[in-house]
């Protein structure tokens, strides 16, 4: 089969040794391989070793990006009553009850974040299949059911981003931006880390962490030595 690869993709790849990088020395190759003609995101995909079948070996939780996404968020909040107001007020993109639950269930989805108030949360509950797959619905571990409405639109707003691991164990996370200078994105990736160290599930046996692969959109694959970026003190990422 013909190589499908572009050549914009082969000359970066050429950049990118086979071995594994300082976490300093990869955001600024970072930086360097972020070529395309828009604001590209950079991601980490991190290998763990656990197996999410498992309930005590599942990873579900938030971290707060101290750099911020470099994104603007968009938070939708189900409520009800004075609740709506309130999420209003803070912020919120989209505030509504029983109607919003029906505008989503119509195909409306137009947010990033979705908060709801727990006594909403039966009602919201139709919405599962829906949300699920997407990974919007709404659950505690997420800090994305809770009566402090405005505390999470701030939150979420300012570069708290829930995750989880896949069923194959692999965490997929953005955690800025290609532009970010190279000191930011270690300050978000160090964070990262630690939220992942801090949430280690009670099942996971043996190796936690497996392999810590980060690029841009539209860029190559860079390795990272682990235990570098576990041994990295916060204020040598900031």
């Amino acid at each position: 089969m013909p190589n499908k690869t572009s050549r914009r993709l082969r000359e970066l790849q050429s950049k990118v040794e086979a071995r594994l990088y300082e976490p300093l020395e990869a955001m600024v190759l970072l930086n360097e391989t972020a070529t395309a003609k828009f604001p590209e995101s950079v991601e980490a995909h991190i290998r763990l070793g656990i197996d999410p079948k498992y309930t005590d070996q599942q990873l579900r939780t938030t971290v707060a990006l101290p750099k911020g996404t470099g994104q603007v968020v968009r938070v939708a909040v189900i409520a009800r009553g004075e609740k709506v107001t309130e999420a209003t007020n803070a912020g919120a993109d989209i505030s509504g009850s029983e109607e919003l639950i029906d505008e989503i269930q119509k195909g409306m989805m137009d947010f990033d974040v979705l908060v709801a108030t727990p006594d909403m949360m039966p009602k919201v509950a139709k919405l599962g299949r829906l949300l699920g797959p997407r990974g919007l619905m709404p659950s505690p571990k997420g800090g994305t059911v809770t009566f402090d409405i405005a505390q999470a639109i701030e939150e979420f707003k300012a570069g708290k981003l829930e995750f989880r691991a896949d069923r194959t164990g692999i965490v997929h996370v953005m955690f800025g931006k290609a532009s970010f200078p190279p000191k930011d994105l270690l300050t978000n990736l160090k964070a990262l880390q630690e939220c992942i160290d801090r949430n280690r599930p009670s099942g996971a046996k043996g190796r936690y962490w497996r392999s810590v692969t980060v690029a841009a959109t539209m860029g190559p694959a860079i390795r990272l030595d682990i235990n570098a970026l576990r041994d990295l003190k916060l204020d040598e990422a900031a």
